[in-house]
């Protein structure tokens, strides 16, 4: 039961951008759907859990969250946009690469924790592994047409590429921020491991989601100037979205407290949710791809999952 349990994140991430693709509306207003849902996961988590248990929300836990759940509404809508000029089938396994890569290194470089040779090793071999899969997944169709016409980029798959790395900058922030704060002294270790680290990743969901509310309104009125479309049909529709999110990121914070499975199986079962999302952007939102791009594809998703799995063991 713990392992299904462990798989529920993979899925649910999974299917994120084919649902929010389906359900339609803009980035905005998928951003801001996408953290009322997670709004509900928080309110569950803090009224079943965080309450009954007395665990109290610091004020360096509550800005933890709130810069925590800015930087995810950066990421999340970021990549929304990228689903829009790449597709599901590129977006999802190019942003879900960049943010294994860039945790990794943020995890070696900031927060220390590579401290062997054997560390470093296994780490840059698994990167690489990544990037690769990444490259493999992300293959574009070959038309027939002169060499140097089939090298350009379009104006559309740029624009994709720059909101993803934009996306990926945001998604890393949000990931690391919680650990970040421990290490700047901002949150003390005591608080960091009590329970084993199940008070604090409890007590941030909160402050995380009304982080990730204030960051989607932010963008909808201020960057996207779609002030109007707030309470649109697409943005409550999109609450689904949010949910979908929401119950794989429950099942994460379980998983990785049962110690039958912990926190590093529990990691790489989630980084299955490549899979989910490319296969289920190519069969179910249909997004067409040739004989040569579909090896591509399972040769570079399998490369991602391997160095998603080798990371989680470091």
């Amino acid at each position: 039961m713990g392992i299904l349990i462990a798989l529920v994140p993979a899925v649910m991430w999974g299917l994120m951008g084919t649902i929010s693709m389906k359900l339609g509306g803009t980035a905005g207003q998928q951003t801001l759907g996408t953290a009322l849902g997670a709004l509900v996961l928080g309110i569950g988590v803090n009224w079943l859990y965080v309450i009954p248990h007395r665990i109290v929300l610091t004020p360096a836990i509550w800005l933890t969250g709130l810069l925590s759940g800015i930087f995810w509404a950066i990421g999340i809508s970021g990549q929304y946009l990228a689903f829009k000029d790449l597709g599901v089938s590129v977006g999802l396994p190019l942003s879900i690469a960049g943010q294994i890569v860039t945790n990794a290194l943020m995890a070696a470089a900031v927060l220390g924790e590579w401290t062997t040779g054997k560390m470093w090793l296994v780490g840059t071999l698994a990167v690489s592994a990544i990037v690769l899969g990444a490259i493999l997944t992300s293959a574009r169709k070959r038309y027939t047409l002169p060499h140097a016409a089939q090298k350009k980029i379009s104006p559309t798959f740029r624009h994709g590429l720059l909101v993803l790395a934009l996306s990926t900058v945001g998604f890393m922030f949000y990931f690391v921020f919680p650990n970040l704060m421990v290490k700047i002294g901002a949150v003390s270790a005591q608080t960091f491991h009590a329970n084993g680290g199940i008070t604090y990743m409890t007590a941030v969901v909160l402050p995380q989601a009304c982080g990730q509310i204030l960051g989607a309104l932010f963008l909808m009125t201020v960057v996207f100037r779609e002030t109007r479309l707030i309470i649109g049909r697409r943005s409550l529709t999109n609450i689904l979205t949010g949910l979908c999110w929401a119950v794989g990121n429950l099942c994460m914070l379980l998983s990785a407290a049962n110690p039958n499975v912990g926190q590093t199986t529990a990691t790489a079962l989630s980084q299955m949710c490549v899979l989910v999302g490319t296969y289920s952007g190519i069969f179910i939102l249909h997004e067409a791809k040739s004989r040569s791009q579909m090896h591509k594809i399972a040769i570079g998703t399998l490369l991602m999952v391997t160095g998603g799995f080798l990371i989680a063991t470091i």
